[in-house]
C-alpha cells in the first residue's frame, strides 16, 4: 500500500449534500486533500466535474447520507434544508450534521430543536469567506449548538474548508455573527461603491481611484472602530471623541451636497444624516458617531 493511500485510507469520510458553488468549493477541497468524498445534489450534472477528481455521487440523500460519518448541508435556503431531510426518518442518527446554509439566528435554532427531537447530531454554521478563498487561510467558519465534542472530535476534518471556531451550545450564535459581519461588509461595499460613482462623473476610473486612494484610505479609517466598541460597552460616548457629532452632521451634508450636485442618488447616505440629526436633536452634539447607535434600540422598542 502506497503512502498516499494510506493517508486516504485514515481520513474520515465525508458526505457534501448540495452542489451550488459553495457546495462545489466544500467538496472540491476535500477531495484535494484526500477525504473520500461523497455528493448529491437535485440536479446531478453539477456533480460531474467533482466525480471525475474522485467524489461518489449518490443516487439520493439517504445514499448520501449513509456514506459517512459527518455530513455537510449546504443549499441554498433552510425551506431547502427541510425538503431534503423531512423525508429521511432517523438516517441521520449516529452521524453529525453540520448545517452551512445560510439563514438567520431563529431559522437556526428552530432546526436545531427539530434535530433534537429527532435525535440527530446537529451543528449550526456561518461561512465567512467566499467560495473561490475556501481551504485558504483567509477563510473561517464559524459553527453554533449541538455536541461541542461532535465540534472537537471533527475539528480537524472542518478545518479543511476553513479555520473552524466553536461559538458555544446556541445554535443561533453562528448565523447571528455571520450575518452581523456580513451586514457590516455591504455597508462597507455599498459606501465604496457610492464613493466610486462619484468620482466617476469626473472622468476618475474606478481601479485607479480603488487602489491608489480609497483602499488605503478605508484600511486606515478601520483604526478607530475599537474606540467606538469601547463608547458603545461604557454608553461614554463623549470619551475620546474622534470628532464631535455636530461637526461630522455637518460634514456628512457636504458629503450628500457634493453626491447631488455631481448627479449622483444619496439614497444610501440618507438614513445616516437621518440617524445623526435626530441624535443632535436630541440634545448630545458632542456625542462620537456611535452614539447614533442609541437610536437603533429606540426603534427595536418601536417595533415590538
Amino acid at each position: 500500500m502506497s503512502t498516499d493511500q494510506g493517508k486516504r485510507d485514515a481520513l474520515s469520510p465525508v458526505t457534501i449534500i448540495g452542489l451550488g458553488e459553495m457546495g462545489q468549493a466544500l467538496a472540491n477541497v476535500f477531495l484535494q486533500k484526500g477525504y473520500p468524498t461523497t455528493v448529491w445534489n437535485r440536479t446531478a450534472a453539477k456533480a460531474e466535474a467533482l466525480v471525475k477528481q474522485g467524489a461518489v455521487l449518490a443516487a439520493t440523500p439517504r445514499e448520501a447520507i449513509q456514506a459517512s460519518p459527518v455530513v455537510i448541508l449546504c443549499v441554498l435556503d433552510y425551506d431547502a434544508v427541510h425538503e431534503i431531510l423531512d423525508p429521511l426518518g432517523d438516517a441521520l442518527k449516529g452521524r453529525v450534521l453540520f448545517n452551512l446554509t445560510n439563514g438567520t439566528p431563529k431559522q437556526a435554532r428552530d432546526t436545531a430543536q427539530w434535530a433534537k427531537d429527532r435525535g440527530y447530531d446537529y451543528i449550526d454554521a456561518g461561512i465567512m469567506a467566499v467560495p473561490q478563498i475556501i481551504g485558504t487561510e483567509d477563510a473561517f467558519i464559524l459553527y453554533s449548538g449541538g455536541n461541542k465534542n461532535s465540534f472537537d472530535s471533527n475539528k480537524e476534518l472542518l478545518d479543511v474548508m476553513g479555520a473552524s471556531t466553536y461559538l458555544g451550545e446556541d445554535a443561533g450564535l453562528a448565523s447571528l455573527l455571520d450575518l452581523a459581519m456580513n451586514g457590516a461588509m455591504y455597508g462597507m461595499l455599498a459606501g465604496a461603491m457610492h464613493a466610486i460613482s462619484v468620482v466617476a462623473t469626473e472622468g476618475i476610473k474606478a481601479q485607479a481611484f480603488s487602489s491608489e486612494l480609497l483602499i488605503p484610505y478605508l484600511t486606515a479609517i478601520t483604526g478607530i472602530i475599537p474606540n467606538l466598541a469601547r463608547q458603545f460597552d461604557t454608553k461614554e460616548f463623549t470619551v475620546g471623541v474622534s470628532a464631535k457629532l455636530a461637526m461630522q452632521q455637518v460634514g456628512f451634508r457636504n458629503i450628500r451636497q457634493a453626491s447631488k450636485d455631481q448627479g449622483i442618488s444619496t439614497e444610501l447616505l440618507d438614513p445616516i444624516q437621518s440617524l445623526m440629526d435626530r441624535r443632535v436633536a436630541a440634545g448630545f452634539p458632542d456625542d462620537d458617531f456611535s452614539a447614533v447607535t442609541e437610536l437603533f434600540k429606540q426603534a427595536k422598542h418601536q417595533n415590538t
